[in-house]
């Protein structure tokens, strides 16, 4: 087997990166339009302030909605004021950075689509299983 060099392998991974380019600018593009388009009043009216399917209907919509950490934040920050339960928020939020199925076709070209799927799926249901377990702990329920 030969020895890959150091300037071969920046070289492979330059060419890599180049390729996927624009799988992830789309990515991105897209993820950034149904943030920008899914108004905030759309995730009061789902919510029911029912503890045993908001955390679904969290993880639901934070797996489809998928944005950056540092909005998902804000807006369950909202949630709370508008009186959405701290385990749908949790839920939800969890799966906004963790799940991500506008992500999948790119996650699972690059990663492959038992990897991508598998991961998506754990993390779907171990958002569910974080957000029960914060209630708890904070004694919110």
């Amino acid at each position: 087997m030969k020895e890959i060099t150091f300037n071969e392998a920046v070289v492979k991974a330059g060419r890599m990166l180049w390729n996927v380019f624009p799988l992830i600018f789309g990515t991105v593009l897209l993820v950034s339009l149904m943030v920008t388009l899914i108004p905030k009043t759309f995730y009061l009216m789902v919510f029911q302030n029912n503890s045993f399917f908001d955390p679904f209907i969290g993880s639901v919509i934070g797996s489809i909605s998928a944005g950056n950490p540092l909005i998902s934040y804000i807006l369950g920050g909202e949630l709370l004021k508008q009186n959405v339960s701290l385990i749908a928020v949790t839920a939800f939020i969890v799966t906004w950075v963790t799940v991500g199925f506008v992500q999948l076709p790119a996650e699972s070209m690059i990663l492959g689509k038992r990897f991508a799927f598998l991961r998506n799926f754990l993390s779907f249901i171990f958002a569910i299983i974080v957000a029960v377990i914060t209630v708890f702990v904070l004694g919110v329920i």
